[in-house]
């Protein structure tokens, strides 16, 4: 995990440069807190973070001794303090060791796949026995906070992916799915361990193949690899066995073909035959295979299906609880007492609008004189108007058809035929009863 000089010096603090400050930072650490807590506590405040930063920069989650004293190497001297500073993280949490990191989840097949040891080291378990503060070299150690990361990046990488559908993936399908996540395999390794223990993932072996299964979105935890995810698994593996074997029986029976049509430019007739007939052989066997292949693809329809109707009918369920704690209590003799209560306040309600509507503010006489008033009014509007039985002479025509005018010549005054034309405006009526007769034709006043 060592890195270039070059990588170093971007990636290191001012601090880096100090020469008093590094000379500080490189020293070794007293041998008791307590007699200098200042040199300590700066030390530790130092290298804990850069520590961290530089595993994340790496993408490793996993450090050791070796590896951390060659990328901090300055100017020939490495740090000798890194040792107390790793069993700082230790005790703070930011750190565990790699075996005890594993033997604290059920981790199955992944503490052969990746090496891990439930079992202490053997220098580790001497130096501990003999009180020594020195870290192993080569012990690896897990950074807590980085190993969460990976975690959480991979759990949103397989649910956004077209896999997160599928119940089971083979440890090769996730490492091709995550190859951007995690650089190794011990990487991934780690963080599936992780997803362990938050309950997000279990794994399983399965015909010596690593099956791994992811808890679905919305779910708190991840449920045990059961004999029906292991069918399914076993029918999508078919179904791309059987995809990828009908493509290429396909591309041979297309290759087949276009020898034929060689041969027989060649004029090699005879071998153009042989190579068609081998074509359609395979033909034949593509559609067999073709057949299977929509078998195994129905069958994983009605597995689908089934998986949505069980849904469904846990949705039924559900309703049919919510509705009767909805309806505890309610019962018919209840519900017609609320009717009956209800109607009698409608029936109250209309009552004191009737009420309202007939009462008045003014008085019985004043009431009496405006009946009278209209009364009067009535009797009025129903005598017609009285109509002039002066002649009325055919005048000119005006040219619009059906219609003419009165003559000033004829001998009727201006007077006259503005009071004519008042009665009219009163009274249609006396008009259409023939008190005018439609045949008179008034003409203007020259």
């Amino acid at each position: 995990m060592s890195v270039s000089v070059q990588q170093r010096d971007e990636w290191f603090p001012p601090d880096w440069e100090d020469e008093e400050r590094m000379a500080f930072l490189f020293s070794a650490f007293k041998e008791n807190r307590d007699v200098d807590c200042t040199d300590w506590d700066g030390k530790i405040n130092f290298w804990s973070p850069l520590i961290i930063d530089h595993c994340r920069r790496c993408g490793s989650v996993c450090v050791n001794l070796q590896d951390l004293n060659e990328s901090f190497r300055r100017k020939g001297s490495v740090p000798l303090g890194l040792s107390t500073v790793i069993q700082s993280m230790i005790r703070s949490g930011k750190m565990q060791k790699e075996s005890e990191f594993a033997a604290n989840v059920d981790s199955s097949w992944l503490l052969w796949g990746v090496g891990l040891l439930l079992v202490r080291p053997v220098k580790w378990t001497l130096s501990a026995l003999l009180g020594s503060r020195r870290v192993p070299l080569e012990e690896s150690f897990v950074v807590i906070e980085l190993v969460k990361e990976k975690s959480a990046a991979l759990l949103a990488t397989y649910r956004s992916s077209p896999l997160a559908e599928r119940s089971l993936l083979s440890f090769h399908e996730l490492r091709a799915l995550s190859s951007h996540i995690c650089p190794d395999e011990s990487t991934l390794f780690m963080a599936l361990l992780q997803l362990q223990r938050e309950k997000h993932v279990t794994v399983s072996l399965h015909e010596g193949e690593k099956l791994v299964k992811f808890s679905k979105a919305g779910l708190a935890r991840v449920s045990p690899v059961s004999e029906v995810d292991l069918g399914i698994y076993q029918l999508q593996h078919s179904e791309k066995l059987l995809e990828e074997r009908v493509e290429a029986l396909g591309q041979e029976a297309e290759k087949c073909k276009q020898q034929a049509k060689a041969l027989l430019k060649d004029g090699k007739k005879s071998q153009a035959l042989r190579c068609l007939r081998g074509g359609k052989r395979v033909e034949k066997k593509a559609d067999l295979l073709y057949a299977q292949l929509e078998t195994v693809k129905g069958i994983l329809e009605r597995i689908a299906n089934s998986q949505t109707d069980r849904l469904v009918m846990q949705a039924y369920q559900a309703g049919v609880a919510a509705l009767r704690i909805s309806l505890k209590g309610v019962t018919v003799e209840r519900a017609e007492n609320l009717v009956d209560q209800i109607q009698e306040l409608c029936d109250t309600q209309d009552e004191v609008n009737q009420t309202l509507a007939s009462g008045s503010l003014d008085s019985g006489g004043d009431s009496e004189e405006l009946e009278e008033e209209l009364k009067s009014l009535l009797e009025k509007t129903n005598v017609l108007p009285e109509v002039s039985t002066h002649p009325v002479s055919l005048g000119r025509k005006t040219g619009i058809s059906g219609i003419s005018v009165p003559d000033g010549s004829l001998g009727i005054t201006d007077e006259e035929l503005e009071r004519e034309l008042s009665r009219l405006a009163v009274s249609d009526t006396a008009v259409q009863k023939g008190n005018i007769s439609s045949q008179r034709r008034l003409e203007p006043a020259q």
